[in-house]
């Protein structure tokens, strides 16, 4: 006769502990859904923060145009080999064993923008007949067999931390042509600094100064803008001239990690350069823009010299009265933020100091 032990909650909770301990870190499951499974995972309990699959906040925005999701819909349809989905089984605080997806955002927000009818297909060169048609559109055994569909995922399991997370986000994506430097940092390099620039980066007086367009705003232009204003605006003296990515990396992982960054100083530094320009420079809310035809989003170079220069010029007279700012419009200024302009460290310097000492009639 076999013997039974009780189950109890000690026992219990004794057997999650062995479980966990005897995982490995990086551990992972193969598994495929369909793709009627993996929209019902994503959408149920988004709206509460509660969804089982869901995106976290260091992914980036929708990227993909609708001639993309088209295109991946067809090649879903066309039964053509597609990249794993990654994503991970977290277990932080309230364990509801959700899965953060690492890689695949696109991919998922796709299907489901499709199958919600939010999708409308076009420019399809293999099936070119499907073009301007919606799910709904599709003959139901049609539909049926879109959602049983598959799509492959490594799963790293609840063991994988945040590190090893965003470890295997940078793997997959340091280098794709599909991320651009913010976005990388953003998703490799967390901490309090940067959710200052996150925090910043939503400013509308901001984001109206600078032009940003929609896709740029889902590119985090808007957080690359904020970071070179504190790094140029804190460090520009000791910018060696080479690589500016790096010099941004390099001073966004230097203030995450500082004990003695000053949060609301920072905020006041960065919102009294914009109030600056409102109240004293000519055309405020066009003063970042170049006008041809349109109004388009500033250049790296002239926001860094301008807002840079004015945050400088306040730090030694924080009551400054400007006398003139037609010095924007001279020629040497235009010189000095024109599109080709060297990033050498004696011409950063320059244009950096050259609006600063205007500024202050020097």
């Amino acid at each position: 006769m076999v013997t039974h032990i009780e189950i109890t909650d000690q026992r219990k909770e004794k057997a999650e502990e062995e479980i966990r301990e005897t995982t490995k870190k990086v551990d992972y499951n193969t598994l495929e859904y369909p793709i009627e499974i993996i929209v019902q995972k994503y959408m149920e309990g988004r709206d509460e923060d509660e969804n089982e699959l869901f995106i976290p906040d260091y992914q980036r925005a929708m990227t993909w145009d609708e001639e993309t999701q088209s295109k991946f819909i067809e090649s879903l349809m066309l039964g053509l080999p597609i990249p794993y989905i990654f994503v991970a089984d977290i277990s932080e605080g309230e364990d509801l064993a959700r899965l953060e997806i690492i890689d695949g955002t696109q991919r998922i927000r796709t299907v489901t923008r499709f199958i919600n009818n939010e999708l409308t297909l076009q420019n399809l060169e293999k099936l070119s007949t499907l073009n301007d048609f919606k799910f709904k559109d599709l003959p139901l055994p049609r539909q049926r067999r879109f959602k049983r569909i598959t799509m492959r995922m490594i799963v790293l399991t609840q063991a994988a931390d945040e590190e090893a997370r965003r470890d295997l986000f940078e793997r997959i994506n340091t280098g794709s042509v599909a991320l651009n430097e913010m976005e990388i940092r953003t998703g490799i390099q967390p901490g309090k600094f940067l959710n200052l620039i996150e925090e910043l980066s939503k400013s509308k007086k901001f984001r109206d100064l600078c032009s940003f367009t929609e896709p740029e705003i889902n590119r985090k232009a808007p957080q690359e803008f904020v970071l070179r204003f504190f790094a140029f605006l804190n460090n520009y003296q000791n910018y060696s001239g080479r690589k500016v990515h790096e010099f941004l990396d390099n001073y966004l992982e230097q203030e995450n990690k500082s004990n003695a960054l000053n949060i609301d100083k920072m905020r006041n530094e960065f919102y009294s350069m914009l109030e600056f320009i409102e109240r004293y420079f000519p055309d405020a809310l066009h003063i970042y823009r170049k006008i041809k035809d349109r109004y388009e989003t500033t250049t790296r170079i002239k926001f860094e010299s301008i807002s840079v220069g004015i945050a400088l010029a306040l730090r030694e007279q924080p009551d400054l009265i400007p006398k003139s700012t037609t010095f924007l419009d001279s020629q040497e200024f235009k010189n000095y933020t024109q599109s080709d302009a060297s990033s050498s460290q004696n011409k950063v310097k320059k244009r950096l100091e050259y609006v600063r000492d205007q500024l202050l009639g020097n």
